[in-house]
């Protein structure tokens, strides 16, 4: 005997046996098994999703010599003659050959006349909307109101181009695409049957080119037992699809969390030697990314419908949240360079670059640790120590103008109230080595009763909007003097007599990224020859050597070439200009509302018509000044 397909050999005998579309059958199966029974059924989807196959099981259960039943015996006569294609009251028509208006009637002028060996007369039209307008037209009247012994199934994959007074006269059923899980599961039964030796992942591979049908599956297994000589494997239906090893993009996406980039860069070697298409090579990260996302807000919400569940709960316990939708972003934005890019491959390689270079506020690349060290890990815990870093005390109180102060008293003013928490790195000197200039106004050697221990009321600033009510103040406690161990200047008072770092930065002319990361230094340290920048750890990826060379070239136009200029990563304990900015502003809009509350009208509204101040909407008149 002749060798049979697997598509044909495996085609579903009963219902039972159909694989998916439990939708199509359970109202199938319910109308045959009520006798409930419509005169012209509909069956709408995509190639190989098995419209044909119902059809030929629905004219069995019609026509079995048991009686009508959704279990047709198939044993009699018409259960085999249907099942071999070969009984005389199903008639098959293939649209697609038979278009002309003269085939649908010579077609209609039979349904007249009685069955000759079944119950019904079935007529099952393949294609039909591949019929004519006048074969239509030609149809209507007949499958509308046909003999009672007649039933008219249809089947078609662009339910679109049906006229819709063929739709009106059908129960329609719209079968779906089936997962390349439940593909991958019935090829597994299939060969298993067959005593074929396989491999899962391959199995995967042919599930996930098959795009959702099950015929077209079963004909690249075929496909596959002839490549590997009887067998499945995984290398050989690679190679027979000519596709990439989806592991390279898990190993991407996990070197990208290491900070890894010489290892994805070799990951890229790797691909090309498939000579893949980038833009899908992204369009696949993109749906992994989406999926990681996924799989940390809720991990039963992750299906195995790629075989590769493990793989994604393992990402999603490596990559943090704000970097997965980070990653997601990027790939999208590179997906939508690819056609702008001379070369696909760099197309590819710039967009993982820019993973690696930009991360979330807060985020530590996890050099070192494994998959299932990164389980245990709490990115939790390590976010809020970073946010704890970040938010560290500074300096914030203001200060008189400096042009009408001395040296000595703009020290003195600067010294913050209370000492910082953390402690200093180690790499700053002691006061006693620190040059004479700058030691002159070290706290050493101030009198703590010079110092000044202004209260917190005395901050607001001096241009009112209108003069307020007497505010009494209680008396200041005795200042706390400043350690001696603490080498700290604040950032609003002056760098040796150069200017603060405030003031500085203006005169510098950067822009961009290199101006924003200036912007949230901490001078911590500075004089004549030397300035020590604080970093936090959110800035370690974006201040590489090549910004911080820019900075030390720009200050050095402005301080002279003889300044040394060091930047260290600690905790900041000096207001930052960027800080600075802010509490300016929040002190322009306090003294705004303050003077909004403060006016004698908005006084009378409030006490005659009960009106309430929004503050939120309150603006200050001169928000940049």
């Amino acid at each position: 005997m002749s060798y049979q397909v697997l598509a044909r050999k495996w085609r579903p005998r009963r219902f039972k046996e159909m694989v998916g579309q439990e939708h199509v059958l359970k109202a199938l199966v319910n109308a045959l098994d009520d006798d409930r029974l419509h005169h012209a059924y509909l069956f709408t989807g995509t190639r190989g999703v098995g419209k044909t196959s119902i059809a030929r099981l629905f004219a069995k259960s019609l026509n079995c010599e048991q009686g009508i039943s959704s279990e047709p015996c198939g044993q009699c006569s018409a259960c085999v003659e249907i099942a071999e294609g070969r009984f005389v009251d199903l008639i098959e028509v293939d649209a697609a050959s038979r278009t002309k208006v003269e085939d649908t009637r010579e077609l209609l002028e039979n349904v007249q006349y009685s069955p000759t060996h079944g119950r019904f007369k079935v007529y099952l039209i393949d294609e039909v909307h591949m019929l004519s307008n006048s074969s239509f037209n030609a149809l209507l009247k007949t499958l509308e109101e046909p003999p009672p012994h007649v039933k008219f199934l249809l089947a078609t994959t662009d339910p679109q181009k049906l006229p819709m007074t063929v739709l009106s006269r059908c129960l329609q059923f719209n079968l779906k695409n089936l997962t390349a899980e439940r593909i991958q599961n019935h090829l597994d039964f299939v060969l298993g049957e067959e005593g074929i030796e396989s491999e899962s992942a391959a199995l995967w591979l042919l599930a996930r080119s098959a795009d959702g049908s099950m015929r077209d599956a079963l004909s690249l297994t075929d496909q596959a037992i002839a490549f590997g000589a009887g067998s499945v494997r995984e290398a050989d239906v690679r190679t027979m699809l000519g596709t990439i090893d989806q592991r390279l993009v898990y190993r991407m996406l996990e070197q990208i969390a290491r900070q890894q980039p010489a290892q994805v860069l070799e990951a890229v070697r790797e691909l090309s030697e498939f000579s893949p298409d980038y833009l899908t090579v992204l369009g696949d990260m993109v749906s992994l990314l989406h999926r990681i996302a996924l799989a940390q807000v809720m991990p039963a919400a992750v299906d195995n419908s790629l075989g590769d569940r493990e793989q994604v709960l393992e990402l999603a316990r490596l990559l943090r949240p704000e970097e997965v939708q980070l990653y997601y972003q990027v790939a999208l934005m590179g997906r939508k360079d690819m056609p702008l890019v001379p070369e696909p491959r760099e197309g590819l390689e710039m967009t993982l670059l820019r993973m690696l270079a930009f991360r979330p506020a807060g985020s530590e690349p996890l050099q070192g640790l494994s998959p299932a060290e990164a389980k245990e890990a709490d990115p939790v815990s390590e976010s809020a120590a970073a946010a704890a870093a970040a938010a560290a005390p500074v300096a914030t109180e203001p200060v008189a103008p400096m042009a009408a102060a001395e040296p000595s008293q703009q020290s003195n003013a600067q010294a913050p109230a209370e000492p910082p928490s953390a402690p200093m790195p180690e790499d700053i000197p002691p006061w006693d080595d620190l040059p004479p200039d700058l030691a002159e106004n070290s706290p050493k050697k101030s009198d703590p009763a010079e110092v000044d221990a202004r209260p917190e009321s005395a901050s607001i600033s001096t241009a009112q909007a209108e003069p307020m009510a007497p505010v009494r103040t209680p008396t200041p406690e005795p200042p706390t003097p400043m350690p001696e161990a603490l080498p700290v200047l604040a950032a609003s008072g002056p760098v040796a007599g150069n200017g603060d770092w405030c003031d500085l930065l203006p005169q510098l002319g950067l822009s961009g990224m290199v101006e924003s990361l200036a912007r949230n230094l901490s001078l911590e340290l500075g004089d004549a020859s030397r300035m020590l920048f604080h970093y936090t750890p959110e800035q370690d990826a974006l201040l590489n050597e090549d910004r911080r060379e820019r900075i030390r070239t720009a200050i050095r136009a402005v301080r002279g070439e003889q300044v040394q200029i060091e930047f260290t990563q600690a905790v900041q304990t000096v207001e930052t200009p960027a800080q600075r900015i802010e509490r300016l502003r929040a002190e322009r809009q306090a003294e705004a509302v303050q003077a909004i509350e403060a006016d004698p009208l908005v006084q009378t509204l409030i006490e005659q018509f009960g009106a309430r101040i929004e503050t939120e909407s309150v603006r200050p008149l001169d928000p940049e000044h």
